[in-house]
Formats: structure tokens, sequence, C-alpha cells
């Protein structure tokens, strides 16, 4: 396949939870002159000259390059040469197309990346994990909002579906990569599990930098402090709260995965997926597996591009006993061998059960969720998400969030024609629904919740509007959390 093929097939295989995009796999634009050293006229999109009263300091940070930008959403970011300040080949694919954002935010940019060893991320050509990139409005609210990239994505993954819309609140804005990114994270840290602990310590790393940061460039810190995140990154806001409460006011989980140590779990239903996609399983095995009824116009996508890999990368995290050579050293060199499943994990649920996977659900039980989260949460999920199905994740963690005696801390909405990715309203126009208009009004109601007492709506299924959610402005970019009943 040719190479332009390839990248435009990979771009449209990018998702959120997999360990997919663009940047992964083909070649980075050469960095700017500016992350080569020092912003000034000419490099990009530049308001101001930045002075020497302009450069943030990130505690603890390896590097920290400042820019002076008169559009810090990505409208703006995006007349700078591409991947200087944003990279659209990361976050083009997360939304559906038609979507409205908002622009016009000025203010400074920080990139940067904290000290690590690994070297997966290759963003501006440094080479260089653990990269972050911290925004700070010229009129900035008093409030920061935190972020952990979905999937194994950088940086700047949630740029158009988190940044643009919180930096219009008036928000300061941070993302990391979470430590480790792109098809072969697996291959970081030294034991089953470790990669996906270090996203943890990168987000709460993350979160005191920027807070020290902002207490040395307004002098005074946050007033508030929000964690938002999608997939992944909804998990590690479940994990925030539930670990670091005292760092936090609230977060809005957006269809976090649910990560335990006996089940439910992706290893409990994917490898039903891999069966199914080997001709070995039926439509009645995928619904007995937890896959609800109404998203098979979304099975043929996912078979294609999600299920496979995800199984195969996240086993190779804590199993990578199961299967050496499959997928090995590194989970492809070329994008059909990426997205390829490994036959031998049409068969590992059944090993998941047997008392010879114990190790397995030891590295799992290191970064699991309890549901003793210690702030507000609202959680939101889709009731035709395929990728991480309804049933065995959200509705699973409300369970524990109750078990735990913290439901009164959660608002949890299933929403009726969501997915798992906005940018596959195509697939089946008439019964999806984007979900991002959906964040933006949980965000409000999660400000409004911590900051003016308001309760948030009660939990329940929203119901999907009449309209086809590919074009219909009013699923584009409204949503109403209140319920049926």
């Amino acid at each position: 396949m040719a190479e332009g093929a390839l990248m435009r097939l990979w771009r449209r295989a990018s998702t959120l939870l997999v360990p997919l995009g663009a940047a992964a796999l083909g070649p980075q634009a050469a960095p700017g002159g500016a992350h080569g050293g020092g912003y000034g006229p000419g490099d990009g999109p530049v308001r101001r000259p930045c002075t020497p009263s302009d450069t943030v300091e990130v505690p603890g940070a390896e590097a920290a390059v400042t820019a002076c930008l008169p559009d810090l959403t990505t409208a703006g970011l995006l007349q700078a040469p591409p991947g200087e300040f944003t990279d659209r080949t990361d976050w083009i694919s997360l939304h559906a197309p038609g979507t409205s954002n908002p622009s016009g935010v000025p203010g400074l940019q920080v990139d940067g990346y904290f000290p690590d060893t690994s070297t997966l991320n290759t963003t501006h050509g440094w080479n260089h994990d653990s990269q972050f990139v911290l925004l700070l409005p010229d009129a900035w609210n008093g409030g920061l909002v935190v972020t952990g990239a979905p999937g194994v994505r950088k940086q700047y993954a949630c740029d158009f579906l988190i940044s643009d819309f919180v930096l219009a609140r008036g928000f300061a804005y941070a993302c990391t990569d979470k430590g480790n990114n792109g098809p072969d994270f697996f291959r970081d840290g030294d034991r089953p599990g470790d990669a996906v602990a270090e996203w943890h310590e990168r987000v709460t790393q993350l979160t005191i930098a920027a807070q020290g940061a902002l207490q040395e460039r307004f002098g005074s810190a946050p007033q508030r402090t929000y964690l938002a995140g999608i997939s992944n990154g909804g998990y590690l806001v479940r994990w925030q709260l539930e670990n670091h409460p005292e760092l936090y006011d609230g977060g809005v989980d957006w269809e976090g995965t649910l990560f335990t140590p006996d089940g439910p779990n992706l290893f409990t239903y994917l490898p039903t997926a891999v069966r199914y996609s080997l001709g070995q399983a039926t439509a009645a095995d995928m619904y007995a597996a937890g896959f609800a009824r109404g998203s098979e116009p979304l099975w043929p996508y996912h078979q294609t591009f999600y299920w496979g890999v995800t199984q195969k990368t996240y086993r190779a995290e804590f199993d990578p006993a199961y299967d050496p050579a499959c997928p090995g050293a590194t989970a492809g060199t070329t994008l059909p061998e990426i997205l390829a499943p490994c036959a031998s994990d049409a068969a590992y649920d059944a090993w998941f059960t047997d008392p010879r996977s114990r190790p397995v659900h030891e590295a799992l039980a290191r970064i699991s969720l309890t549901g003793r989260i210690g702030k507000p949460l609202l959680t939101l999920h889709g009731t035709l998400d395929t990728l991480l199905p309804i049933s065995l994740h959200s509705d699973v963690y409300t369970r524990m969030t109750a078990d735990a005696q913290r439901d009164r801390l959660h608002r949890y909405y299933r929403i009726e024609g969501g997915n798992h990715v906005d940018s596959l309203m195509h697939l089946d126009p008439e019964h999806l629904r984007p979900m991002l208009p959906c964040f933006r009004t949980a965000f409000d109601a999660l400000t409004a919740w911590v900051e003016d007492g308001q309760e948030p709506p009660p939990s329940g299924t929203v119901p999907r509007p009449a309209g086809n959610g590919a074009t219909d402005p009013a699923l584009l970019d409204t949503c109403s959390l209140r319920s049926a009943s």
C-alpha cells in the first residue's frame, strides 16, 4: 500500500481506546522553529513577541516552551504550520463533522515534558514521553481543567473535544500523553500493568505542576480544579477522584473504561468479538457477551479497526506470557499488521477464568477501580457504545459507587444512541447521536453543582430526540441531561 493511502486509512482507523493515532505510525511534521529555540515574530500565529515575563515555569518539567498566541482554540492553532501547536490527525476523527466549536481565546501555550525514560512520543522531534500541553487564557477565570489523553493518543488529542470548550469558559487547560502512547504502549515498564499504572502518576504530576504554574503566572493558585476525560481519560477521572480527591473539586467521566481484577473488563467480552471477526461466533454470542442490540451497524467498522488490536495490545500489557509471538515485541510495523487480531485471543476469555491466569488478575488489581470517589462525578455513556459496551462498563461502575456508599457524589446519564466515537454518525444517522454536546452540558452541570450548590438532573437514560444524527443541529450542538421520566 502506498504511504499516502496507508496514512489516510490510518487516520480513519484512529479511535479513543485502542492504541492508534496517525502520529504513532506515520511521519511527524518537522518541529517548528519555535520548538527549536523559543517563540518570536514569524514563528506561527504570534500575537506579540514573548517577553521574559511571559515565560511560564512548570514545576518539575524537564522542558517547557511558552508561546504567546492570539487564539488558543483549534481554529487558531491550525493557522500555524502543521504540528506546531496541535496535532489535527490526533483529534480529527473524534468528533462529528459539522460540530460547532468556540474560538478567539488569546493566551499562552506551554509545551513541554517531564523526566521519563521512554521515547514513544516523537512530537516536536523531542522523542520523549510524558509530554504535556498547558493553555492559559488571558481572561483566566481562576479554574483549571486537567485530562489524560484518550486511548493511547498524545497530549493534543482532546484539543477539539474538551480544550476549546473549557478555554472559552475561561478555564486553564492541561493534558498529558500519560507517559506512553501509540500501538506499542505496552512496551513501557518492567512488569505487567506498569504502562497503565504510569498513566495515574502522570495525571497527578501534571495536576500539581499546572497548579504551581498558574500560581507563578497569576499570583494565585486555581480556585477550582476539575477533571474531564473520555474513554481511558474517563477512567483516569474516576481513578484520580478515588485516589487523589484532595487535588480536585469534581470531574466529568465520558464513557470511561472499567478495569476490574476479575471482570467485567476488556478480557471478558473482547475475545467474543475476536471470535466473531474470525467467523467463529454468532450475533447471539455477541449479545450474550454484552454488545447492545441495535449496535449491529457499527460492528463491521469495529471488526476492522477496533476489537482485534484492542484485545491484543491490552493483553500484551497485562499478560505478555499468554502468546509471546503475537503481538510480539511490537504491535506491527504496517497498518494491516497492527489492526490484525491474534487468533490465539479468540480463546482468551476461557484462559482468563482458568486458575493459572491468577497473575493477570493481580496485574489488573494494581490499576483497577473501586467506586470510592471522594468528590462529585458526572458519568455519561452511550447506549450503543460498541467498544466499551455500556452494560459492562458504566452500568457496572455506577453499581460500584453505590456499593461504596458514594452514590450521593455521583450522577449517571445513559445517552440513548450514543456510541464511542462521534465521527461514526454516518453509519446509522437515524439511531446514533453525538456525545460531545452532552459532555458540554455535563461539564456546566458539574461546575454549577460544585460552585453554586445547584443539583444536577437526576441520573437516568437521556432519550434521543428525533432527527438525523449527522446533520441535525439539535443533535450536533445541543443536549439535555433530563431523562424521560
